[in-house]
């Protein structure tokens, strides 16, 4: 159903905004796997709510709890269960939303399919579902660094029209963390925060670009033909809340060269191998990735929730006036970093999973 994702590291998450707490289930995480749980918070942390004046002021801790799957800090082989209870939730913020259906979310569509939803904060349309990704992506990320070496980086690159110019080859983890908004170009940063504050001030939102590198990417990881890599990272990261695009290498940028100027030609490596001496492809070709750095990009839109009246209907088709109350991001996208990198991570572990099962014999 559609709350799991993965074939061979499969994660199920559950829970809602205003509910109880929310959780995931982990199955295929290899034995014998040290976990850093320090790690794990850490990217929970990066996601949580109230960090920062750029975000929204609900005042979550997210203190994980591992239920399941561990002996001390080494994995079993058996299903990891972990979650992170809820403290800080308002159902009775959501009064409104019992007679109205907010613009651009899931209220409308949710009561449609099912005939009921859970009114209070978008239950499971909410990004507070993340939670569980973000901590089932962290445990991915050290699965990969410890077979491959390979990091998963993410950052701001655009928050509405300011843009930063940032070379993937030289990011680093303490840069994007150095400030509020996640963009490792401080200049730029500076005007985001300015920017999401002076749209704050006028009860609206707004939206961004993150973009996102794989170093040492394992070489051969995707299937063909419906299992191209890149075709499950954009099913991956369009899962999340507030995403509209998704793009890998030179993306839409690519359509405006020729073959020519977009091939990547093939050079000799030190290792007898060969590399590309251009990365156009962000690091796949025919699906599969080839060795190179993997650079994508996520376009998220503004916030649907606004403190401007808006109209809307109600369940039953009159005409209302929604005013929106509740505590919500003015841009989801400071957030939203930890939640890529999770997501890209656990596309890798899965198909990396794959990869040494279909390989292990030759």
């Amino acid at each position: 159903m559609g709350s799991t994702f993965g074939k061979l590291f499969r994660v199920s998450t559950f829970g809602e905004s205003h509910g109880g707490g929310v959780g995931v289930i982990l199955e295929g995480c290899p034995p014998r796997l040290d976990l850093d749980i320090e790690k794990i918070q850490r990217d929970l942390d990066r996601r949580k709510p109230g960090q920062s004046k750029i975000t929204t002021p609900r005042n979550e801790a997210d203190q994980l709890e591992i239920l399941s799957g561990l002996t001390g800090n080494t994995t079993l082989g058996t299903p990891i269960a972990m979650m992170v209870r809820n403290k800080d939730h308002r159902p009775g913020d959501y009064g409104e939303v019992q007679k109205a259906f907010r613009p651009s979310h899931a209220d409308a569509t949710y009561q449609v399919k099912y005939g009921v939803q859970a009114r209070s904060g978008g239950g499971r349309a909410s990004a507070r579902e993340t939670i569980a990704r973000v901590a089932a992506g962290a445990v991915a990320k050290q699965l990969l660094e410890k077979a491959n070496a390979t990091e998963i980086l993410a950052w701001v690159k655009r928050i509405h029209n300011i843009e930063a110019e940032i070379d993937p080859d030289a990011v680093r983890f303490d840069e994007v963390e150095a400030n509020i908004v996640r963009c490792p170009n401080r200049e730029v940063a500076n005007l985001m925060v300015e920017r999401i504050e002076a749209i704050s001030r006028e009860g609206d939102s707004c939206g961004g670009v993150i973009e996102c590198v794989v170093r040492n990417a394992p070489m051969g990881l995707g299937m063909p033909v419906f299992d191209k890599l890149e075709a499950d990272l954009a099913k991956a990261l369009m899962s999340l809340p507030a995403t509209k695009g998704f793009e890998v290498g030179s993306g839409f940028e690519g359509t405006l060269m020729r073959g020519s100027e977009h091939n990547d030609a093939f050079i000799a490596s030190e290792n007898g191998r060969f590399r590309t001496a251009s990365n156009n492809s962000g690091g796949i070709q025919g699906g599969i990735s080839n060795g190179e750095q993997i650079v994508l990009r996520v376009a998220f839109k503004p916030t649907a929730t606004i403190r401007k009246p808006q109209k809307t209907v109600d369940s039953e088709g009159n005409p209302v006036m929604l005013n929106a109350k509740g505590r919500h991001d003015p841009c989801v996208l400071p957030r939203a970093v930890p939640m890529v990198e999770a997501m890209v991570s656990l596309v890798l572990a899965d198909h990396l999973l794959r990869q040494r099962g279909q390989c292990s014999l030759w």
